[in-house]
């Protein structure tokens, strides 16, 4: 079942009436087929219309539509002969964390991504997404098989964060973090990392440390989320619009400001309409990404990743 956000108000309306309208038969003069044709018609122009004035605020709500492809759909629709890899060897499995090894397009690769679940019971399960230390560890465990095998590394990004409880913070979750970005830097096979929904602060830099960034056109990326900066800064999850305003956390300004490398365009109206298209879409774009990382050796892969971050730091005290 389709879920409306709130500025999709109009076009929940106008494709209600479709539904109606497909449910009757032709009565007088009145030509169902026409009727629905020129609804649609409006509803695919408002839907264009909306789509392309999206305030950041809206965009957050975007990236966090639980219709929205997540981790394990992009893994189904683009990896064949996926075999999962379980626990960090050290404490427990994190079901917040997806990873193992399939074929890419011909190519055999190392996967890791962080899934959200589609229902209550999913969700649960791999805990929205927020990984605990033994998640980022897993994800170190995984890369090290990658540079054992030189494979490179596909890395999905959709989290709202690390998970932020005391056993997690007790187990070292930000000693976990900063070494899952160290891992990403001593790579020496390519490393390309996408983010397909919520890329938030240091939970979703610990696996997108890449070579290439990648970035859904109505995904978000950013230190921290709108309503803990606005809660923060003004005390008032309220000023949540705002904050997502001055984080730049959209793919057009982050882009613009370097901090990723290509932006992926979604079908009209946000992946959740048409996963397939959008799960296609960022599969040529990896595709093309690792395509540009052939032939490079790991010496020559971790200085010009390690210098494409420096320069991050650089532009930015600039």
């Amino acid at each position: 079942m389709q879920t409306f956000l709130e500025f999709e108000k109009p076009i929940a309306e106008l494709e209600g009436k479709i539904e109606e309208l497909r449910h009757l038969t032709n009565a007088g003069d009145i030509n169902i087929a026409d009727e629905v044709a020129k609804l649609q018609a409006k509803v695919d122009k408002l839907l264009r219309q909306t789509y392309a004035k999206l305030t950041p605020a809206q965009k957050v709500q975007v990236a966090r539509h639980p219709n929205r492809p997540h981790c394990l759909d992009y893994v189904h629709g683009l990896i064949e002969d996926f075999t999962p890899l379980a626990g960090d060897r050290h404490f427990a499995e994190d079901r917040a964390v997806i990873g193992g090894l399939g074929r890419f397009r011909g190519r055999s690769v190392v996967v890791i991504g962080q899934e959200k679940g589609n229902d209550t019971e999913t969700r649960v399960r791999h805990n929205f997404g927020m990984a605990k230390p033994e998640g980022y560890r897993k994800a170190q465990r995984l890369m090290d098989l990658a540079d054992r095998f030189k494979l490179p590394v596909v890395s999905l990004v959709d989290t709202a964060g690390a998970f932020p409880g005391v056993q997690a913070e007790e187990r070292g979750q930000a000693e976990a973090i900063a070494k899952s970005i160290e891992r990403c830097l001593r790579l020496n096979v390519p490393m390309v990392a996408s983010v397909i929904g919520e890329g938030g602060s240091g939970g979703a830099i610990a696996i997108a440390t890449a070579d290439r960034v990648l970035m859904l056109e109505h995904a978000i990326y950013s230190v921290i989320s709108p309503e803990g900066c606005a809660s923060i800064l003004w005390r008032s999850s309220d000023m949540a619009g705002e904050a997502a305003i001055a984080l730049r956390l959209i793919s057009q300004d982050l882009k613009e400001l370097g901090v990723i490398d290509h932006v992926v365009s979604e079908p009209i109206g946000g992946a959740h309409r048409d996963p397939a298209e959008t799960i296609r879409k960022l599969g040529d774009c990896i595709e093309e990404s690792l395509g540009e990382l052939d032939g490079l050796d790991g010496v020559t892969l971790r200085a010009k990743r390690r210098e494409k971050f420096l320069e991050m730091g650089q532009k930015g005290l600039g």
